[in-house]
């Protein structure tokens, strides 16, 4: 971790401008650990659902288990409801999180279908009655992630984002896309700035980071507080030390310090899904952590089909030699 404060959230100290955004599907347990290893300064969770949250979910109890080192951490949560957001702020309050943000800016299908997420930003007036109950519910400082607006046409991201600061929240961070962009188009830096110049309480950046040569590109931009990566971080927590490549996103690193982080990381899904759901949750990340490398294709596919921590570990040698 970098000793030296760059922000605070209220009156939490972030030691750093690098933050894992909350990446549904990745970040779980071992992912948020090694990351704040490699130098995250803050680590979110995937995004969590308030109703399932209430209702016991077996999908929302693991990705509510903390580790110990998890720290600082945010959970994000999505709903409309303030009731029962409330209350799943409060359950999840007592698990220890640091941070407690409220997601509108997912622009996946089948959460603004129910209402939540970025169809949020269709009604300002819901999203300032919904942040001043919990800042009023919970003690740990409440934050806000935003799209830009819904389409071209309600770009609201000034409005949305003076809402915010004016019912309490402590920290805006913005994707610089509305929500009917999804993830295509360039990302608008210059309405991050614009926010950045318009509140009081820090700004986070986020949005067309692939590598580490864009974060000092971006923070230059808009003056952030703080730089959230993404989907940039899968299978390269090396970003978070800002580690470049050469002309590509994924860095040049030595089979001598990727052998080592690539079991580190499987050892700790292992541990903590069980062996063979380990495995096959681990795929994801080792697609992109052998991307750029000289593993054929077919090794890959051995690779990419292994449950067995052993077996993986013996291929891994062999076909290495580390």
């Amino acid at each position: 971790m970098n000793d030296t404060l760059t922000f605070s959230i209220r009156d939490l100290p972030i030691h750093g401008p690098l933050i894992l955004a909350p990446l549904s599907g990745y970040n779980d347990q071992p992912f948020r650990r090694l990351c704040l290893e490699f130098g995250a300064a803050l680590v979110y969770t995937g995004l969590l659902s308030a109703s399932a949250i209430l209702y016991g979910s077996q999908r929302s109890n693991e990705m509510l288990r903390f580790h110990p080192d998890e720290h600082p951490l945010a959970c994000q949560l999505f709903g409309s409801d303030a009731d029962m957001l409330a209350k799943a702020a409060r359950t999840v309050e007592a698990l220890g999180i640091d941070v407690l943000d409220f997601n509108m800016g997912c622009a996946e299908p089948k959460i603004v279908k129910g209402g939540h997420g970025a169809a949020l930003l269709k009604d300002p007036a819901q999203i300032g009655r919904i942040v001043t109950r919990l800042v009023n519910t919970v003690r740990v400082p409440v934050t806000g992630k935003i799209r830009l607006g819904w389409d071209a046409g309600s770009r609201n991201y000034m409005e949305v984002a003076r809402i915010l600061e004016d019912n309490g929240a402590a920290m805006i961070a913005v994707h610089g896309r509305t929500a009917d962009q999804q993830y295509t188009g360039l990302a608008d830096w210059n309405a991050i700035a614009e926010v950045k110049q318009a509140v009081h309480i820090p700004v986070i950046a986020s949005g067309d980071v692939k590598c580490a040569a864009d974060i000092p590109r971006i923070q230059a931009h808009t003056g952030c507080d703080g730089v959230m990566i993404g989907r940039a971080a899968i299978g390269n927590p090396w970003i978070f030390q800002r580690r470049e490549g050469h002309g590509r996103d994924l860095p040049d690193i030595p089979w001598t310090e990727r052998v080592p982080v690539i079991m580190k990381h499987l050892r700790r899904m292992v541990d903590f899904h069980g062996e063979v759901q380990g495995h096959r949750r681990f795929r994801k990340h080792l697609r992109r952590y052998l991307t750029n490398t000289d593993i054929s294709r077919r090794q890959r596919n051995v690779f990419l089909h292994c449950e067995e921590l052993e077996t993986f570990t013996a291929l891994l040698k062999s076909v290495v030699g580390v």
